[in-house]
């Protein structure tokens, strides 16, 4: 929901000291649920927290520690929140792989099976020694045998990924050489379609989401309804948590084994080299769609700084979301904070320091545009349509309220039309159709920068993007320049340029 900082601050204010509902009484703490009463120190916390807003522009959305099986703290920046589900990335991976280990206790299968036995119609006539040796194994270990990540080449297929991925050369002996590649994530996901009758979100509803209470799922399809598995799932910084203290758990569940303990076991272990570096937490070592950690830990991660981070040893789980350049900054700030926190003991109970953490975590937040409320071209261009050149959001007219205290954006094209609220000072929710992915919320906040221009900050904040806007008006004419905090390629987006329309047209 998304006043659950505002609760949270309502119940400190109200007498509770932490946000985790503690209640104080002559000096002593009566609910065992404060973080030193789990063994961490509620200013470690706090500094974790403090570091990471100096990160700044690598924003952290949310994050989530579990000690002991209890929530020991958990913070969401608004525009983010605790009930909307975020954008995972690679940490899907770790998901898939679950199903993988279930479809083999089930009998479905074997890691040892070869991979084209489950396809012989999309298997090209004559497969290669190397392709025919890939095994589900190799699939998950990323030791598929090809030189570099086929995820391209396998899309560029209209007819079938599955297709385009078997007809791909495989340069190396399967086993033998790690490649960081998600098509064969999504290998992954068409075999347990293909085994099972369903796709690998309706496989793990009733074997994972549901039991772990994960209700907002959504994982992203191709063109054939096969989950992409390497990416595409949707959920809750809860459920990434849950999925992680499931993994802590070995695979148990409120009693009821999910996961069998081995598998956890060998998912989750050394597997396969994947670099030397002993600095970076991407060359510790690799699982079965997991990640070695330094520090004896393990992880599930995605692009742009989606963890899910065990620590077997602390009995700990810490998820995080996040828009961020820079995912190895986030882990050593989980190493230099929040790592050494953690003790075999409680400790001694802190009110001062839990109660800044609280009043921390209560207003998190974002910050909005910076800049001033109104312009005097503000009453000039409010209301006037700017039809637009061809453009990669396919808007057509754009349209300005500037010069009251409802202040709107009104976008028109071949999506349809969308009035999108700005917030002054603060962030306003509505919803945009991206022609690339899709219907997203979004938060938009916007400030005058200079006479004539006007700055927006949009962020999609169920995803780790977010956009920033430099509009500049010159006469009749329009130009936002458009940059993305975090991409792939490029984060300086083409312009999108306008001109008001003549009368008459």
């Amino acid at each position: 929901m998304k006043n659950y900082s505002l609760l949270l601050l309502i119940l400190f204010i109200s007498g509770f000291s932490n946000p985790h509902f503690q209640l104080e009484r002559a000096g002593k703490i009566i609910s065992p649920t404060t973080p030193e009463s789990l063994g961490i120190s509620s200013q470690a916390i706090l500094n974790f927290v403090e570091a990471a807003e100096k990160m700044r522009p690598n924003d952290l959305h949310s994050f989530m520690i579990l000690r002991h099986g209890q929530e020991a703290a958990a913070g969401w920046w608004s525009p983010y929140d605790a009930e909307s589900p975020h954008m995972l990335y690679s940490l899907s991976k770790s998901f898939t792989s679950t199903a993988i280990g279930l479809a083999q206790n089930e009998g479905l299968l074997s890691i040892d099976d070869p991979v084209i036995g489950f396809f012989p119609d999309e298997t090209p006539e004559n497969p290669s020694e190397n392709l025919k040796a890939m095994r589900i194994r190799d699939l998950l270990k990323m030791n598929s045998g090809h030189n570099e990540d086929a995820t391209q080449r396998m899309v560029g297929n209209a007819e079938s990924w599955v297709k385009g991925f078997l007809a791909l050369e495989v340069e190396h002996k399967p086993g033998t050489h790690f490649v960081y590649n998600t098509a064969a994530t999504f290998m992954l996901s068409a075999i347990i379609q293909k085994v099972s009758g369903k796709t690998l979100e309706e496989y793990l509803t009733p074997r994972i989401f549901e039991p772990l209470d994960i209700t907002t799922h959504k994982w992203d399809q191709n063109m054939n309804g096969i989950n992409v598995g390497g990416w595409g799932l949707n959920i809750r910084t809860k459920d990434i948590a849950n999925f992680g203290q499931l993994y802590l758990q070995k695979g148990k569940w409120k009693g009821k084994q999910l996961i069998p303990e081995n598998w956890v076991v060998e998912a989750t272990s050394y597997q396969t080299s994947n670099g030397s570096n002993p600095e970076s937490d991407w060359e510790q070592g690799y699982g079965y769609q997991f990640w070695q950690c330094r520090h004896g830990l393990y992880r599930g991660d995605g692009a742009f700084g989606q963890f899910c981070i065990v620590l077997p040893e602390q009995d700990a789980v810490i998820a995080i979301t996040s828009g961020s350049k820079d995912m190895q900054a986030i882990m050593n700030l989980v190493w230099d904070h929040l790592l050494p926190a953690f003790k075999d003991e409680p400790l001694e109970e802190n009110l001062q320091a839990q109660r800044a953490l609280s009043e921390k975590l209560s207003n998190l937040k974002l910050s909005p545009v910076q800049g001033e409320n109104t312009a005097k071209l503000a009453r000039k261009i409010s209301g006037k349509a700017y039809m637009l050149e061809e453009n990669e959001w396919d808007i057509e007219e754009m349209l300005f309220n500037l010069k009251g205290k409802e202040n709107t954006l009104i976008l028109k094209g071949k999506n349809g039309e969308f009035s999108l609220p700005i917030g002054i000072g603060e962030f306003k929710e509505s919803k945009f159709n991206f022609p690339q992915i899709g219907q997203q919320s979004v938060a938009i906040s916007g400030a005058w920068t200079e006479e004539d221009t006007f700055k927006l900050l949009m962020y999609l904040d169920e995803t780790p993007y977010a956009y920033t806007c430099s509009i500049s008006f010159e006469g009749n004419n329009m130009t936002m320049e458009r940059e993305l905090n975090v991409n792939f390629g490029n984060t300086k987006r083409p312009a999108i340029q306008g001109k008001i329309a003549e009368k008459g047209k």
